[in-house]
């Protein structure tokens, strides 16, 4: 079986990392993540992994710098991550050794492409994504899921989920009690649905409400926070 590509992201904003983190390892990537570029700099001296995806804007050490010192020992490919889009800055990026610039707010659809295009320069590709994201078995509110069948049960109960319905319940489940926003569900969910609208969300949290109140009228573990987005009940 094909190694999958390793790669590393330095973010020190948790809710980008995380997202960046899902859609990559939904590509079939081996992702790490440091919040710190000197974290990230020891991890990298000891190991270098396949790509690094680096923010500009650390807490500790600015990524322009992280990027000179890493190009002192390793030519590991890097995309920057910035919230500037100031041409000097890209130049500036590109000099200094980056292979490629991205500007936040991106698409981590968007980002996992050009990930992807840098590994097929360099000889490596991302393995098959698996069919679910959560653990496989894992049980949480009444819900048992069957990753490799990729499949649900709730009180012990297959449901009939569509795909998209499917991956929606199952990225809930990954992490119950966590809210997700429409644009993060937009992205982790819908990532291969290239023409879908924020109502997409809505719509199929209702669905799938429904669909859970059919076997327990009583129960509704979903949860709308207002202005916020999803969660299930942890």
């Amino acid at each position: 079986m094909t190694k999958p590509p390793n790669i590393l992201v330095i973010e020190d904003e948790s809710a980008i990392a995380d997202t960046i983190l899902y859609a990559l390892s939904t590509d079939g990537m081996a992702v790490e993540h440091c919040a710190l570029g000197g974290a990230a700099l020891e991890r990298l001296r000891a190991q270098a992994p396949d790509l690094v995806i680096l923010d500009v804007g650390l807490p500790d050490i600015n990524g322009f710098e992280v990027c000179r010192t890493l190009r002192t020992f390793s030519d590991v490919p890097v995309i920057f991550l910035t919230a500037r889009n100031e041409e000097i800055d890209r130049i500036v990026g590109l000099e200094i050794g980056a292979d490629d610039y991205v500007v936040k707010p991106f698409s981590p659809r968007e980002l996992a492409a050009r990930v992807r295009v840098i590994l097929r320069r360099t000889g490596l590709r991302a393995a098959q994504p698996p069919a679910a994201q959560a653990p496989a078995g894992a049980p949480a509110q009444g819900f048992t899921l069957d990753a490799d069948g990729a499949r649900l049960a709730w009180r012990g109960q297959w449901l009939d989920l569509t795909r998209y319905e499917y991956r929606l319940l199952a990225l809930l489940l990954r992490q119950p009690g966590r809210i997700y926003s429409r644009a993060q569900l937009m992205e982790l969910v819908w990532h291969d649905a290239i023409d879908t609208i924020d109502r997409t969300v809505d719509t199929h949290i209702k669905t799938v409400r429904a669909k859970l109140r059919a076997l327990d009228p009583d129960c509704d573990p979903i949860r709308t926070h207002r202005g916020m987005g999803y969660s299930l009940e942890p």
